[in-house]
């Protein structure tokens, strides 16, 4: 049987056009589009629920089955597209192949051809291309508005007020500073930055700008991260941030790190109870550990097991307040050498038997 009239054989009929409407009933990522010189401007001669479905094209990158790939959806309301009637003269079975960006004249408005919503486009006498990727300072992004704006200064970091030790010698301590959010590296020429935005405002930026490559990935509430040029990371969490792992973590920062937390910081090690989970800090060579507590206690202690302490040279401890030791069991003291005791106050001693000299 001979029948030249299949699709691929019945002439190509292609149109531009805009959509109307993307709420597909079947989830399939269809749209309704009023092609240009195929369909009337006439809302009510042709309705836009009366246009016929339109399938969107996806690159050949995506599986375009079984939820694989990208998705389907994308398009809006006001966007203008490029396509063509598999079913030739019938035109009732639209594939839309692309969108057409431009230079909007106008803003949305009643009638055919246009966004119902009115939302799109939101810019006119400038192109449909991304703010980021254009680096227009007149007409800058809101985001980076935002994010020049809110970039956090003058962060406090660990300031050890005590000067001198208990013997009297210098504390050897890390002088107090502060530390700043980095600059933001946005420095974008077109056409080298690669931008992709959602309605919402979430944001992915590639930009290939020479001496500022950087990526860049934002949520709509500021919580985001950076990469610029040098390699250099600046996490944003506006929100809250959990990390669960399922396995282990080992970190090396060949650099300084400096800390600074508003609120608590609890450290629960060993949790599950599993023998020799210990935990082990050293500091090396030519540094001290230094722990000041501004207004508080600072209290250890242990449910099971001992507290030894171990110095390799003197010990020294200073007490503003009174000293009180409290033992069950009996005291040893061996001292290689003398013992001086200076008291201003009375001494007193108190035992069943006192041997001097026993």
């Amino acid at each position: 049987m001979n029948n030249d009239k299949f699709l691929g054989h019945n002439g190509f009929l292609w149109f531009t056009g805009v959509v109307e409407d993307r709420n597909d009933p079947q989830y399939a990522g269809r749209v309704r589009v009023r092609a240009l010189g195929h369909h009337t401007a006439n809302k009510t001669i042709l309705p836009t629920s009366d246009l016929p479905w339109a399938h969107t094209m996806l690159p050949a990158t995506a599986a375009g089955i079984s939820g694989l790939g990208q998705s389907a959806t994308g398009l809006v309301e006001g966007s203008w597209v490029l396509g063509y009637f598999r079913d030739g003269n019938d035109r009732q079975e639209p594939i839309v192949l692309g969108t057409l960006p431009g230079y909007p004249a106008e803003l949305a408005q009643s009638g055919g051809f246009y966004d119902p919503a009115a939302i799109y486009p939101k810019y006119k006498d400038e192109p449909d291309t991304n703010r980021l990727a254009v680096n227009n300072e007149d007409k800058e992004h809101l985001s980076l508005t935002l994010r020049k704006a809110t970039r956090i200064t003058g962060i406090s970091t660990a300031d050890f007020d005590a000067f001198t030790n208990a013997d009297g010698s210098a504390v050897a301590g890390s002088d107090s500073d502060t530390f700043d959010q980095p600059t933001i590296p946005y420095n974008a020429s077109y056409p080298k930055n690669n931008v992709y935005e959602s309605e919402s405002g979430h944001i992915r930026e590639y930009d290939d700008t020479p001496g500022s490559e950087r990526i860049h990935e934002r949520h709509r509430t500021g919580t985001s991260y950076e990469i610029d040029a040098s390699g250099n990371k600046v996490e944003i969490i506006k929100g809250e941030s959990y990390r669960l792992l399922s396995n282990k973590e080992q970190v090396q920062i060949s650099g300084q790190s400096d800390i600074s937390i508003d609120g608590r910081h609890k450290l629960f090690i060993n949790k599950l109870g599993v023998t020799d989970n210990h935990y082990d800090i050293q500091v090396g060579k030519g540094a001290s550990i230094n722990i000041q507590v501004d207004s508080g206690d600072v209290n250890i202690h242990t449910i099971q097991g001992k507290i030894n302490m171990n110095a390799g040279g003197d010990y020294n401890l200073k007490v503003g307040g009174n000293y009180t030791v409290e033992v069950a069991g009996n005291t040893l003291e061996t001292i290689e050498g003398t013992k001086t005791s200076n008291t201003t106050g009375a001494v007193i001693h108190r035992g069943s038997t006192i041997d001097l000299n026993p």
